[in-house]
Parts: structure tokens; sequence; C-alpha cells
């Protein structure tokens, strides 16, 4: 900056001093940067030109030339400045400049400024993870006790400035000119505050500054023209009151209090009209919904470390209360969720701090969008951490079961069937009962499947796994029947999952034909669960025959031990159709039953359809 200082001095004997006292209304320039030749002073502007708006180019005189912004009021350029300066737009140095001190002015090219009405300035773009959303004044929560009086937690009268201050009407409505005179009254809080309800309202998308410039005004021009005020882009004092109304009318009726759990060691802000406090299931503690209001409230503590914060994050995106559809983010102390699906919105914020794991989840009404916002904004703003954390071994009790976590309900498929590898890439056949109206289909709950065929025909349905895989086991087909009454078993999930493997279920091969006489089909004696359906069929020698049918039995009800197969060669055909490659057995003797269930469940595999 020596060459700008230089150039200072220079316009200082060059021009004639103006005052030092100068008004708020002057009209003035921010200087911030000087060349001593034309062309670099030019490339500069253009430089400065792609990230700041305003900016023009003067000649200083003594051979330098001045790179501006402006021009602005003097109050507006002092507020931009700050906010340039914190936010390193330009270079600390940078200072107010009059008019008078400007020469003839080189940039934008064939630009004459000097003589042209003051303009507001444009507030640099910003997004909201560069500019955070300024906390609004408030009264501070009243310290934690550190001795629990209640079991159950206890709420505070909510704070008077949980919402932005109303601000007075006017009697009469102002003309522009006295709204911008009662604008200057405003302190730069609550000018913020304006801009937050803005922000809001979806008027505004810059930086929080308190700065009145082009982009606040273009926004307060649109508001105005959306609740049918005249467009002038300056606010009377009644229309600012009917902003900040409008903001705060989003937060009547959920009595919004801040809640301390001495337990969890936890205070945040909650909409006690629509929660209450329910039970504690550690790590979690219970805040469900009053008077069918759908909104429910999760406080998250216990103790750990950055494992059991990484184990919480992929616990909690099995549960029923956080939809798959959603942005995550998980950072190496803190984890974020969202998810949403056409019932609710829910939203988790999560962080360890000094061994201790602590946050919330917001469950919210899908579709009551700005409420929710406004909730999940309060409780962030007010969330606060005490002494103490949950006990996460002290879960228990009678209440437990396998789709539960910590009494929370697993999100769990819409239906469940077996199925299995038929070749070395992965590919699976199941049952077409798999494929029918589902949004995503996995095998194993984990890895996504794509449709290859759907054959109603034949009830054979094939998938290939949307990333490589590598089977223990891939099936060898044999389409020779045994002998009538040979012993057959077959592999699957009987119980749909629950058990985390394969089972094998022992039999006997009825016939080698339908009920019809379909050659494609054999009967099979054995008694089987509707989640073995789709898994492969074995003989004594581990090869696979076929796969089991799903039943059913319409208006004829079969015998319990009465079920059917699609024949191995089906499978095989309808495989190699698509191109794919099936393995043919070869001659070999009698497995061993633990031989056979070991190849059975390195074979079979869960394929579950989910809504």
């Amino acid at each position: 900056m020596k060459r700008l200082f230089v150039a200072l001095l220079a316009t200082l004997f060059l021009v004639p001093v103006v005052a030092s006292a100068q008004s708020a209304n002057d009209v003035v320039w921010i200087q911030i940067e000087a060349q001593p030749n034309l062309a670099d002073a030019t490339q500069r502007a253009r430089d400065y030109s792609n990230r700041l708006e305003d900016v023009n180019g003067f000649a200083l005189g003594g051979g330098w030339y001045g790179i501006v912004v402006g021009p602005y009021t003097r109050g507006d350029a002092e507020l931009l400045l700050r906010s340039y300066r914190q936010q390193g737009l330009v270079p600390r140095d940078s200072f107010v400049q009059f008019s008078e001190r400007f020469r003839q002015q080189y940039w934008p090219v064939g630009a004459n400024l000097l003589n042209i009405p003051v303009i507001a300035p444009i507030e640099p773009e910003a997004t909201p993870q560069d500019n955070p959303l300024p906390e609004i004044t408030q009264t501070p929560l009243p310290p934690a006790d550190q001795t629990p009086v209640d079991p159950a937690p206890q709420t505070e009268e909510p704070p008077q400035t949980t919402q932005i201050p109303v601000l007075p009407l006017a009697p009469d409505e102002e003309t522009p000119a006295e709204a911008r005179r009662s604008e200057r009254d405003l302190t730069r809080s609550e000018r913020e505050q304006l801009q937050i309800a803005l922000q809001w309202a979806g008027f505004y998308n810059s930086a929080i500054d308190g700065a009145f410039g082009r982009g606040t005004r273009n926004s307060m021009a649109a508001w105005q023209t959306a609740n049918g005020f005249d467009q002038t882009g300056i606010l009377t004092t009644q229309q600012r009151a009917m902003l900040i109304k409008q903001y705060n009318a989003v937060l009547e009726g959920l009595d919004l209090r801040p809640v301390r759990d001495i337990e969890a060691g936890i205070e945040v802000a909650m909409p006690t009209a629509l929660v209450a406090f329910e039970k504690y299931e550690p790590p979690f503690v219970q805040y469900n919904a009053k008077d069918n209001s759908s909104a429910r409230v999760l406080l998250i503590s216990q103790k750990g470390d950055q494992d059991t914060l990484f184990g919480l994050y992929d616990i909690m995106q099995t549960l029923e209360i956080v939809p798959p559809e959603g942005p995550r983010q998980r950072k190496s102390n803190s984890f974020e969720l969202i998810g949403e699906n056409g019932s609710i919105v829910s939203q988790t914020q999560v962080s360890l701090e000094n061994g201790e794991i602590k946050g919330f989840t917001l469950i919210w009404p899908a579709g009551d969008e700005d409420r929710r916002r406004r909730v999940i904004a309060e409780m962030t703003k007010s969330f606060a951490r005490m002494p103490g954390a949950l006990d996460a071994a002290a879960g228990g009790g009678n209440d437990q079961a396998v789709d539960l976590v910590a009494g929370l309900q697993v999100r769990l498929p819409k239906m469940s069937r077996s199925g299995f590898f038929i070749d070395a890439t992965g590919t699976v056949a199941t049952t077409s009962q798999a494929a029918q109206s589902c949004s995503r289909i996995t095998l194993d709950d984990e890895t996504e499947l794509q449709l290859l065929v759907d054959d109603a025909a034949t009830g054979i349905a094939l998938f290939k796994p949307r990333t490589a895989l590598a089977p223990l086991e891939v099936a060898q087909f044999n389409t020779v029947a045994p002998p009538l009454q040979s012993e057959i078993s077959v592999a699957g999930f009987p119980y749909e999952g629950v058990l985390g493997s394969a089972t094998v279920t022992y039999g006997s091969l009825a016939d080698v034909r339908g009920l019809q006489g379909d050659e494609s089909v054999t009967r099979l004696t054995l008694a089987v669960q509707p989640g073995d359906a789709g898994g492969p069929v074995f003989d004594g020698n581990g090869r696979v025959l076929g796969m089991l049918l799903p039943r059913n039995d319409g208006a004829q009800q079969l015998p319990d031990d009465v079920n059917f197969a699609i024949e191995a060669g089906v499978i095989t055909a309808l495989a190699q159709e698509l191109g794919i490659t099936t393995q043919m057995a070869a001659g070999s003797g009698p497995l061993k039953p633990q031989d056979l269930r070991e190849k059975a469940k390195g074979m079979t595999v869960l394929v579950s359809c989910w809504e």
C-alpha cells in the first residue's frame, strides 16, 4: 500500500482541503487502491469488478490512478467498509474518500459518475456458511442447576427476546424522505434484524451486516411489492413493524421455552405446546407429541469417543424417524442428518466435546417448512451443554425388541425375501414377489440392487448389485432331478432377516411336476415360511435344483408342507438371454450336513423391498 499512501499525499496537494466535519448524508467513496500507471490501474479495476459491485476508477493527479467503490452516503460507506475489511474483500488500509479528490473517470470505460446522483451500495454476495445469521439479542438462559430437584426435565418461562422485538407502528404513513430519516435512528442490531427478516421472507440473500446497500434496498422493494405497498426501497416505520411481525408470527402458538434436563446435561429451547417429556431410553430422552401434533424431540446424551460418535451416526440412519432421503454430513467431532419423506422432516445435530456426545433431533410434520426452520434455528441457537451425560448401558427392561433401538423403531423394509448368487459378479436370482412396487431394493439391507428382468410368467426376478461384489459361493445348477422322495433342502430367511443369516430347512422331492402337470415346476414336501421364497433348493450333493416359489393358495388351501419350486433349467435359460453365464454342476458325492449349510449360507442373500 506504499503507492496508495503516496497517491493520497498527491491528492492532498492537488485538491483543496475539505472541511473535516462531514455529514452522514455526504456523498463519498471507498478508495481501495491506487496505481502509478493507467494500464495497471485498469487491470486492477477489472479484477475488483469480478467480486465487488460499483467499482469505479478515477485519475488522482500526479500520474496516479485510484480504484474506488461507490458512491454512497457517508453512513452506509462506513458500514460497508467495515464489512468488506472483515471479509477480506478490500485491503485493510482502504478508506473513505470524497468526490472532490477525483479527476477524469477511466473505469468503467466511457462512464462519468461525478455528476450522477448518489446510489446505495450493493453488499458482497455471501453464503450462509460464510456469513451465519447473527444471534438476535436475547436474554441469557438462567444458569443450570447442578442438583436435580425433580427427575423430569425442567421447563423455564420463555425469554421475552426469543423473537425479534416488534417496532411500534407509526400513527400515519411516512413519505420516503421521512422514512429515511426515521431509518437513521435504527441501531446496527435493528438494521441487521430487518435483513434477517427479509432473508427469512425470501427476499434477501446477501450478508447480514446492517448496511442498507443496493441489495438490501432491492429486497425491501420486492417485499413492498409483495405486500401491496408502493415500491420505494425504503421501509417506513409501519412497514418495518409489519415485516418483523410477519417474521415472529410463525412462532405463535409453539410456546418456545428453554428446557433444562439435568440427567442428560442439556438445556435447549423446545416447542412445549407441541411436545412433552415421555421417558429416558439412553442415549435418548424422548419428548413425544401432544394432541396429535406429530412433532417430536429427542435429546441425545452419552459418554464416548469418536468411534462412539461414528457408531451413533450409523445407527441413527437405521431409525424410522430418520428417512433415508436427505443430506448427511459427518465430521471428525460432529454430524448432522436431515431426512425427509411424505410424512416428516427429521433433523439431527450431534457433537463430541470432552468425552461427551450430545445433541438433539427435531421431527416435524412435512409441509410446515417455515415453522420447522424457525424452530430448528431457535433450538440450535439455544442449545447448551451442562455437566453430566446419560449412561448408554442403562437401557433395557421389558420394552426391548429386535426392531427397536433404545425404544425407537428401526426402519423396516416393506417386504424381505430370499435370493441367491448365480454368477461370480454377484447377479442375484429371487422371486418376482420381491420386485413389486419398491422405491429401492437392497441385498442384506446395504447393497443397492438394480433390476435386470422380472419375469411374471415364471416368477423369477434377476438383479445385479450397483457396487461390485465377490460372492463366497455361487450356484452350481443341476437340471436332472433326483429320484422321487430324495432328500432336498431349502436355504432362506424364514423370518425376513430377524435371525441374521440363512437357515436351511430339510424336506423331500414329492414330484417333478406341478399339480396341473407343469414340467417347469417341482413339488416339494417341507414346511417353510414366507421369507424363504426365492431361496435355492439343493439336492443332497449341494447342487441347485431350482428356486422356492411363494405360496399362492387362493381359494384352495393346500397342506402346510406342500410347496413348489421353479426348475433350474428355467433360471439358467432366463440368465442366458441376458448374457449371464451360469455354472452347471460337475459330478460329486453327497455333502455332509455342516458342509451343505456353509455352502448355502455363502450363496443365499436377503433381498429387501423398501417403500
